[in-house]
């Protein structure tokens, strides 16, 4: 009966979820406590109990994540990445390859705040008017952008491992430190991916200008139609599309660069918690950036939205995880499940895991994913020795693919933003996200943080 539930609940929550009947927040109280309760835990202890302990379990994921979106969205206020943009315009220096390759690093770095959604504001208005002069084709920039803020997509705040993290009850570090030689080879990928389309883009564009120049000339001395790669710059810096506004604080650039190196140099050696050096990060970013009270407060209040929701989700997560670990459900389908997978596949479900994100992901929500399937697939894998840290770790890996999902809401609006068809964006990038995932994963398993 525990089976049927289980997988029934996941099922149910999947659909509510993918067919958009209800918020994410919705689903994972409203599913899970309806089952709850046809699972015999009553109307009162039993059920409050298990939510509780997942409020509990949850509440470092989801006070990171507050202190998180605060930090680098007073950051952007501030004007920090500004002088990196400008920098990304000035190194294109008139040649098509560099200007892609400047996409994919201006788009990781500002991919820091954990945001796709502002990662495309700030990337597409700082570089299409650059790509319009030039004529590279906008859809080599929606494909750098997706693949670049899709591997940046892993880090500890930007959702996905947060996810895992919360749903299998550890630390976002625990999940991501070991990661990071994976995402610094995901990078690289998409930097050569980078190159090779500029250098298309350069050819591409260089023959058209000699052919056009060649028809101008039969045509007895007309004006050439097409602009040179120089002349197409002529200008392009007053189009920079800069972050700027009534909140930068240029004068205090330096000291935020260093608190925010600071701040992913001490993550990365896991001294504290995650969430307490971002309540630190904050508290310090907000007292000298903005020193008077209601600036503070103001600075809150600008980003509450993001907030709100992405903290409300982990929170009510609490209510799924708890209802399926505390009725038994997880235990019983792990156990069902480990009693079909053939013995000789239960070894490498780590593996098998970072397989199945890639297309997992990308046919249905993070939610839906981490917290309705990975819970099952780790419990499972518990009984062949490996831990809930590596089966996360193998999950996060296909998130370069599951960025260019037409479910993920931040990619409808880069495709809007640079005027390119969704199916046009899919037939380049699709391939190219799938390499990347791909080789994050291989590189996990060949370190040893995914077993094999």
């Amino acid at each position: 009966m525990l089976v049927v539930l289980g997988l029934t609940m996941v099922a149910a929550f999947m659909v509510v979820i993918m067919t958009k009947r209800a918020t994410p927040i919705v689903a994972l109280i409203a599913v899970p406590v309806t089952f709850g309760l046809l699972a015999g835990t009553g109307t009162g202890i039993g059920i409050g109990k298990m939510i509780t302990d997942g409020i509990k379990d949850l509440a470092p994921t989801a006070a990171m994540l507050f202190f998180a979106i605060v930090f680098f969205g007073i950051m952007i206020d501030v004007g920090l990445f500004d002088p990196v943009v400008r920098t990304v315009i000035r190194m294109v220096d008139h040649d098509p390859a560099r200007l892609v390759i400047g996409t994919a690093v201006l788009a990781a770095v500002v991919s820091l705040d954990g945001d796709g959604s502002t990662t495309y504001i700030v990337t597409v208005s700082a570089l299409l008017p650059l790509y319009l002069k030039l004529g590279v084709s906008p859809v080599v920039l929606t494909v750098v952008a997706g693949l670049a803020n899709g591997t940046m997509n892993i880090l500890p705040w930007g959702g996905p491992t947060a996810r895992a993290a919360a749903a299998l009850k550890i630390s976002p570090s625990e999940v991501f430190v070991p990661m990071i030689p994976s995402l610094i080879a995901g990078m690289f990928i998409v930097l050569v991916f980078a190159w090779h389309l500029g250098l298309m883009e350069r050819k591409r564009i260089g023959s058209i200008v000699v052919r056009e120049r060649v028809l101008a000339g039969a045509g007895g001395g007309l004006e050439p139609a097409g602009r040179s790669v120089g002349d197409a710059f002529e200008g392009a810096a007053d189009d920079s599309g800069a972050v700027s506004g009534e909140f930068a604080r240029p004068k205090l650039l330096w000291f935020n660069a260093a608190v925010t190196v600071t701040l992913l140099a001490v993550l990365t050696m896991d001294i504290l918690p995650i969430p307490v050096l971002f309540m630190i990060a904050a508290a310090v970013a907000l007292m000298v950036n903005f020193p008077q009270v209601a600036e503070q407060q103001a600075a809150i209040t600008r980003h509450s939205s993001s907030i709100v929701s992405v903290v409300g989700m982990v929170l009510a997560a609490a209510v799924l995880t708890g209802v399926f670990k505390g009725t038994g459900m997880v235990e019983a389908v792990a156990t069902w499940v480990t009693g079909i997978i053939p013995e000789s596949m239960g070894p490498h479900l780590g593996v098998i895991t970072g397989v199945l994100s890639i297309p997992f992901t990308f046919l249905m929500s993070n939610d839906a994913f981490y917290f309705g399937v990975l819970p099952v697939l780790s419990e499972t894998a518990s009984h062949y020795g490996i831990s809930a840290a590596e089966m996360a770790r193998a999950s996060i890996t296909g998130q370069t693919f599951h960025m260019q999902s037409p479910l993920v809401p931040a990619i409808l609006l880069l495709v809007a933003l640079a005027g390119v068809g969704l199916a046009d964006h899919h037939k380049k990038v699709l391939w190219r996200a799938a390499v990347v995932s791909l080789t994050m994963l291989v590189v996990g398993v060949a370190l040893g943080q995914i077993p094999l």
